[in-house]
């Protein structure tokens, strides 16, 4: 640092053009990931003819469902409704709800409720930092299940997706680790919250699918992730440092050679209504990356190279972009303008004070970003508006205001967590225990795949003809 000081000292002009050429690189690759990733196909669902594995128990894992929430009493109904709408096997499920033990409305609003008995509350003892990994944290060390998947409060995940994490990692290869499930805000009407969802769609249905393609890592999102317990436990689960853990467990995952996949069961969630409630988000998500990039580039990290190359295209040049949008927009709109002024005084002596290679990069950064917007937003079933797709160019300088805040925050608390505040998307009726618990017909006979048919959910499934 101090090294880095006296260079700015003794050669300014230096510093402004490495952070020029720095800034440039992290505009172009964003620019070309777009593009590269806009001609990458995406994962298709794949259909499943194997009699055993369509039953309804075969083969399937222990899974445990983590949701850490805080302060959340008014989303309780609703996210106990989602939780219990997955369709999978009661005799094989826990769903843990790690709450703050401080949290006494949350914790009574659950209470007050009719939970069956696969459905835990846990108490996280006070302490610090008072971070959303750190409670996962707890609830990882009382978790009994093979399979472990984290939700957000105002997660609607579908019903199928524990069962289709589940054939994944079944059917991949034993270095898979997580398989990260698309996220999908819904119910979006304001400038801001259709923007959030386009930009989730680019995410995750085309910058992910991509990386993933390449075999490259890619950073998690902050739910929907499904691990293999073991091996989750074995890397010592998550940084409670870091305010986007997910992002870091993602390339921890891959310094240690492990696989993440992705599926294409989504979980629907609310977007931010407004720029009040996005810019903490925003803050807090472009804050986590960056330190993530400082615990990940430092010079006693292993070094893998693909890994490194995850690092750089899936948050590195995310956090670039974020910072440098606004600048460089404001420096090609001043520019244009003075040439427009100098046109006007003496058109025979007009400067250009914007290269064509900024203009070009401005031009391919803007093409590329709308291209991957409207692809992903096709992709994730929305129909995005000719002024959204326009007027994406405010949302991005929006990034740069939330990246200024996140570096500050980053000098002046580091570890500080910013809540986003959910609300029930309607009123709902307090959910009531599933009429379906499983009673596998098979007790003393095996299946071929280890584990008892559920006959009476089934009970003309092929895999036993003549029974039903």
């Amino acid at each position: 640092m101090s090294g880095f000081a006296a260079l700015c000292v003794g050669a300014p002009s230096t510093v402004l053009g490495g952070l020029y050429w720095l800034s440039w690189a992290c505009f172009m690759s964003n620019a070309i990931l777009r593009l590269a990733a806009c001609i990458t196909k995406p994962p298709q669902a794949t259909e499943h003819t194997d009699h055993l594995t369509n039953a309804s128990n075969e083969n399937l894992p222990h899974y445990s469902v983590i949701v850490a929430l805080y302060k959340e009493a008014d989303i309780v109904p609703q996210l106990l409704k989602a939780m219990l709408d997955l369709d999978y096997p009661r005799d094989r499920l826990e769903i843990l709800f790690a709450l703050e033990e401080d949290d006494h409305a949350t914790i009574t609003a659950f209470r007050a409720l009719r939970l069956p008995d696969y459905v835990k509350i846990i108490e996280v003892p006070d302490g610090s930092p008072r971070t959303k990994p750190r409670a996962l944290n707890h609830a990882l060390g009382l978790a009994t299940g093979d399979l472990v998947v984290i939700y957000d409060a105002e997660d609607r995940p579908r019903a199928d997706q524990l069962r289709e994490a589940a054939r994944a990692f079944a059917r991949g290869s034993a270095m898979l680790a997580c398989i990260q499930a698309p996220l999908r805000p819904v119910d979006a009407t304001s400038f801001i919250g259709r923007h959030f969802a386009y930009e989730y769609a680019v995410q995750f249905d085309v910058l992910l699918p991509a990386l993933h393609h390449l075999n490259l890592p890619f950073p998690l999102g902050g739910t929907s992730n499904h691990f293999k317990a073991a091996i989750l436990k074995r890397l010592g689960a998550w940084d409670a440092y870091n305010v986007t853990e997910d992002a870091d467990l993602g390339m921890r995952l891959a310094q240690y050679g492990y696989l993440c996949g992705i599926i294409t069961s989504p979980t629907l969630e609310t977007p931010p209504s407004n720029t009040l409630a996005w810019i903490p988000q925003r803050t807090r998500w472009i804050k986590g990356y960056m330190q993530t990039l400082l615990v990940h580039t430092r010079f006693y990290t292993s070094f893998r190279p693909r890994a490194w190359l995850g690092l750089f295209l899936g948050v590195g040049v995310s956090v670039g972009a974020a910072l440098f949008y606004a600048p460089f927009t404001a420096l090609v709109i001043a520019a244009l303008l003075l040439s427009i002024v100098q046109y006007i005084g003496n058109p025979a002596e007009v400067l250009t004070p914007l290269g064509s290679r900024d203009l070009s990069l401005f031009l391919i950064g803007a093409i590329s970003g709308m291209m991957a917007l409207v692809l992903g937003a096709r992709r994730a079933g929305l129909k995005p508006l000719w002024r959204d797709v326009l007027g994406a160019p405010f949302y991005w300088c929006l990034q740069s205001l939330a990246a200024a805040f996140a570096l500050y925050q980053l000098a002046t608390r580091p570890f500080h967590w910013d809540k986003t505040e959910h609300a029930p998307i309607a009123c709902q009726s307090p959910p009531s225990t599933p009429v379906f618990e499983a009673r596998p017909l098979y007790v003393a006979e095996r299946s071929a795949y280890g584990h008892e048919h559920d006959h009476q959910r089934h009970p003309h499934h092929s895999a036993h003809p003549g029974l039903g």
